[in-house]
């Protein structure tokens, strides 16, 4: 494991990643151009769906369904469970909010595509393909974990104003119910499923699909060239984007101080025990070495795409420092440097080949 940690902390990809942390805590001069970021962020997307498409399709024409029906149910599960495992954790063991706990399960019920990525790129380097239905999986378990957490926060929210008025009324202090407070959570809903990350992922593994039937591996080809294949253009796209993540992370660094040792601990050991349940799962159902090192990747990660947007419509109480902080400036440089290459000891010790 130390030498796969060594290995995986010694590429180009991670050490991108510190440089723009570098960066931010000396006031260096490196700056990526937003128009650039959010172009390479559309490129890195629409590589996760486009080829993922193209591998779901080779996977359905060699075997059907028989192959990724276990390891999808499996995904939904982990998807449901995520948020409420950290939700209790943040609720009842760190004493937070329920807004607040709420709100970052959210962020660790859904899932990060650059860990995807570069979990992907690991395990292929090491010369265990995963799986080539796991961007599917990605799609899955983008949105439950979201819904699942706002729908507690929702729930527990009406619950104690609820009991807050009517202690209250008792007392004589208000008269009536009190007004609704908070947005609204199928709107909240209707912005995940229709947000960029999801719609580009979703649409384009849809176009993949579809286009493996309808056009030849050699007509296909130059489309997987540009979108992945491991050629300079994926690659070195994913560098400039470590690199701004990096110089994101570097951003919030101070707000650990504020965030206080238990977050910091969360935003490790939590993404260690889903990573374990992702591991261990897409072993029973069937998934291999690789397969089982991604899954329990993207299980661990946190989103700082997809939820924060709907966690400030849904329960705006929630302070998103605590949820950006704990997603972005803890576990995500976490994974990137040192849970992947857990992860995939973790598989092994299991059992994956």
């Amino acid at each position: 494991m130390l030498k796969s940690l060594a290995e995986n902390l010694l590429t180009p990809l991670p050490m991108c990643f510190a440089l723009g942390i570098f960066s931010k805590m000396i006031h260096g001069g490196i700056k990526i151009p937003k128009e650039l970021y959010y172009s390479i962020s559309i490129y890195l997307l629409m590589s996760i769906g486009i080829i993922g498409g193209h591998e779901l399709a080779h996977e359905y024409q060699a075997h059907g369904v028989s192959t990724i029906w276990k390891p999808a149910l499996v995904t939904l599960f982990l998807g449901c469970l995520t948020p409420i495992t950290a939700y209790g954790a943040l609720r009842y063991l760190g004493r937070l909010n329920i807004a607040d706990a709420a709100g970052i399960a959210a962020h660790y019920g859904s899932t990060s595509a650059v860990t995807f990525i570069v979990a992907d790129g690991f395990c292929n380097d090491k010369g265990y393909k995963p799986d080539g239905y796991l961007p599917t999986l990605v799609t899955i378990l983008e949105c439950p974990g979201i819904a699942v957490a706002l729908v507690i926060g929702a729930v527990a929210m009406g619950m104690q104003k609820a009991a807050e008025a009517a202690a209250k009324s008792k007392e004589g202090q208000i008269d009536g119910a009190p007004e609704a407070e908070g947005g609204n959570l199928w709107e909240a809903l209707h912005e995940v499923i229709t947000g960029q990350s999801l719609m580009l992922m979703v649409g384009l593994l849809v176009i993949g699909f579809i286009s493996t039937f309808a056009i030849s591996d050699a007509k296909f080809h130059p489309y997987e060239e540009f979108f992945y294949n491991k050629n300079m253009i994926f690659r070195g796209a994913l560098c400039i984007f470590l690199l701004e993540m990096g110089l994101v992370t570097g951003e919030r660094l101070g707000d650990l101080l504020k965030v206080g040792p238990f977050l910091i601990a969360f935003g490790i050991i939590m993404p260690l025990f889903h990573g374990f349940l992702g591991a261990f799962l897409g072993y029973m159902a069937g998934m291999n070495l690789g397969g089982c090192t991604v899954l329990a990747a993207i299980v661990s990660s946190a989103s700082y795409i997809a939820a924060p947007p709907a966690v400030r419509l849904t329960l705006p109480e929630a302070n998103p420092t605590l949820s950006m902080t704990a997603s972005l400036a803890i576990t995500f440089p976490f994974n990137i440097a040192l849970g992947i290459p857990i992860y995939f000891w973790m598989a092994q010790t299991i059992g994956a080949k």
